[in-house]
């Protein structure tokens, strides 16, 4: 199969497709893979180490469109990239078109494409791809969180995250106990903060005692306890997902308002819409905003900040789903693997996903595809 990875060209997104690994182990199943001269450089992988890999290095993203079968990129959709789209192609990415524009998908649909977006990819142990990406935010969120937190950054609180002897550590309340908000409650108690995470299911909350041996307080998330943890909240971590559709609003303005001066939001929700009311998207070289007196970080690329870590992880978590299409074809593919489908957005010209369907009034059509073998 032909594969492509073009630049990514969303403003400030700094991975890659694939690593130069992934690409050595298509090109070794033997797979052409073009990826377009640059598109590593900001994971410091050069066009010398992709060409060491056999691919094929071009020069523009037409070139790569254009010649590949399949797509394989990260961030949702540009408008230019929707452009270059060829007819019957499959890509590969994070998608979001829950969040996105109606124009996408319309392309999508019209230009026959199989689009698979990442986030949706499903095992019996959750969301595999998005869960490597889930793993940085939860990370991140928390480093970003310490640093606005500082008297010099837009007015912070001027608190210690872990406090020190005789001043108590910065209370740090998270909104759900996903991968995201796991991953933030082990940054944060490593630090030495005062740690709350807050989950309507009770599961995930008892999942959190056992990790964290009930170093962790854990509350029952509804709209009492969750405005009572925003007011206490030094540093509130916005958590939440529900898959494939936009995440909801529970935090409202009104609780914001009554947040301590110079306190942090993280809204690492808002690649799905976000769910503080008063989130807006905001980017890594300008990556907050002061509302109420609260400081807002809500940028939906977080793991670009990282981005070879992030590349590394996409790559492993990824490789064997693209590898799957490549050597099988993608619709012997989608039949042998139950989770991989659940991806599937658009197939043959119809909305696959029930979610995104309703949200821009089109027709759904359950995902129906039989072997060629």
């Amino acid at each position: 199969m032909r594969i492509g990875i073009p630049t990514e060209s969303t403003h400030e997104e700094k991975r890659v497709g694939l690593a130069p690994a992934g690409v050595d182990a298509l090109v070794r199943a033997g797979h052409t893979v073009y990826i377009q001269s640059g598109a590593g450089l900001d994971s410091h992988f050069s066009d010398e180490d992709y060409n060491k890999t056999g691919a094929t290095i071009v020069y523009n993203a037409e070139e790569v469109f254009l010649r590949s079968e399949m797509v394989v990129k990260v961030a949702p959709l540009s408008d230019v990239e929707t452009g270059l789209l060829q007819e019957n192609q499959t890509l590969f990415s994070f998608l979001h078109l829950a969040v996105g524009k109606k124009n996408i998908i319309e392309v999508l649909l019209k230009k026959n494409i199989t689009a698979i977006g990442y986030e949706l990819i499903e095992t019996e142990y959750g969301l595999p791809v998005l869960q490597s990406m889930s793993e940085i935010a939860g990370q991140l969120a928390i480093q970003a969180a310490e640093r606005f937190l500082e008297s010099n950054s837009h007015g912070g609180r001027g608190v210690l995250l872990g406090g020190i002897t005789g001043v108590s550590p910065a209370a740090v309340v998270i909104l759900g106990a996903g991968v995201v908000g796991t991953s933030a409650a082990k940054a944060a108690l490593g630090r030495g903060a005062q740690v709350i995470v807050l989950d309507k299911d009770l599961n995930r909350l008892r999942a959190i005692d056992n990790t964290f041996r009930q170093k962790v307080t854990t509350v029952v998330a509804n709209p009492y306890t969750i405005s009572r943890g925003v007011k206490f909240a030094d540093v509130l971590i916005g958590a939440v997902l529900i898959k494939g559709i936009k995440a909801p609003n529970l935090v409202t303005e009104e609780m914001v308002k009554t947040m301590k001066k110079g306190a942090v939001i993280v809204d690492a929700s808002i690649d799905q819409g976000g769910c503080i009311e008063t989130s807006r998207i905001t980017t890594i070289s300008d990556p907050v905003y002061t509302l109420h007196d609260v400081i807002h970080y809500c940028v939906p690329n977080m793991p670009a900040l990282v981005s070879r870590t992030a590349s590394y992880g996409l790559n492993n978590a990824a490789l064997n789903y693209i590898h799957n299409i490549a050597d099988n074809g993608v619709r012997n593919a989608l039949v042998g693997d139950e989770g991989l489908s659940k991806g599937v957005c658009t197939y043959s010209g119809y909305c696959s996903n029930e979610a995104i369907a309703n949200t821009f009034d089109l027709e759904f059509r359950r995902l129906r595809i039989f072997s060629t073998n």
